[in-house]
């Protein structure tokens, strides 16, 4: 077989799967320092802290897995080139190579674009800085590197078993920070719970204001919320299972409580890393029982009309 014009099987399989998985890489790994910029240098006009730490431990797990992936595929290419160095010729690997550089190239110059765009535009702030900075300095790596492994040709080189170290140390340590501030999966089950303890307190209340505009008084008790018809069943606490605590102050005044397993404040990057809107303070809480009293103003919630 003629290895400069011809791939079997084995070879576009590994070729393919180094491709992908320096995509999947580069992409997640950009993600990823881009979430620590949202959370380091907050936007005013942002205030969903959680979907920064989503997008934290999705961007993780690709790495995760998708790196290790392609430094064990270009070990294996590695060892294949000293082995048989005319396999370098394959026109699958020059083809996706040549690839790889014409999309970094595109990246870059669009970076570059933006950063003089906005520039001009007057909007430069350190936040968007921070953003070119990554994304100039991953896709020129990757475009450096791969055309320096074009030019070797055949030469030897410790180069490569030094990238692989040097990018291996790199996204260790972006895992691990990623694993401080998103929290440990133990904290972030306790903070879904805590939000679902939150959703449920607002659909209680939802309800208990739809129940006074109809009938012109409160419930003397949560049961009273369930509907048969509408298929509203009162919610109750996802741990324990016990109903949440809830008292009639006066006719226009009442309590709802939770007990909650963390502070919403209590955030590995501190409680004032990304800010939080005016809707979202009426439901903060701290650890253990919280308790949040509302009053209805009859001028804003009118009853409804009896009927005749």
């Amino acid at each position: 077989m003629d290895t400069k014009t011809r791939s079997g099987p084995r070879e576009v399989f590994f070729h393919l799967l180094l491709i992908i998985t320096l995509y999947m890489s580069v992409v997640s790994g950009i993600t990823l320092l881009f979430q620590y910029v949202n959370v380091w240098f907050p936007d005013v006009l942002s205030f969903y802290r959680p979907g920064i730490f989503d997008a934290i431990r999705w961007a993780s797990s690709v790495l995760l897995v998708a790196f290790p992936v392609f430094l064990g595929v270009s070990w294996q290419l590695e060892k294949d080139f000293t082995a048989a160095p005319a396999t370098r010729d394959l026109r699958i690997r020059k083809w996706l190579v040549y690839l790889t550089l014409f999309i970094a190239a595109l990246t870059i110059i669009t970076d570059l674009i933006v950063l003089i765009y906005t520039f001009y535009g007057g909007e430069i702030t350190t936040r968007f800085i921070l953003k070119v900075l990554v994304v100039l300095a991953v896709a020129g790596m990757v475009f450096g590197y791969y055309l320096w492994d074009l030019r070797r040709g055949t030469r030897p080189s410790k180069l490569p078993r030094q990238a692989a170290w040097g990018t291996g140390v790199l996204a260790a340590v972006a895992i691990i920070a990623g694993f401080f501030l998103a929290g440990s999966p133990a904290q972030q089950r306790q903070v879904r719970f805590d939000e679902q303890r939150v959703s449920d307190m607002q659909q209680i209340q939802s309800q208990l204001i739809n129940y006074w505009t109809q009938k012109s008084a409160l419930p003397t008790s949560l049961n009273q919320l369930n509907d048969s018809i509408s298929g509203f069943t009162t919610p109750t606490d996802p741990v324990t299972h016990q109903p949440y605590a809830y008292t009639v102050k006066d006719p226009h005044s009442f309590e709802l409580c939770a007990t909650f397993a963390m502070s919403d404040q209590a955030s590995p990057a501190g409680p004032a890393s990304v800010p939080q809107g005016a809707y979202q303070d009426s439901w903060n809480h701290g650890a253990g029982r919280t308790c949040f009293n509302r009053t209805i103003d009859p001028q804003l919630y009118k009853p409804a009309p009896a009927s005749k």
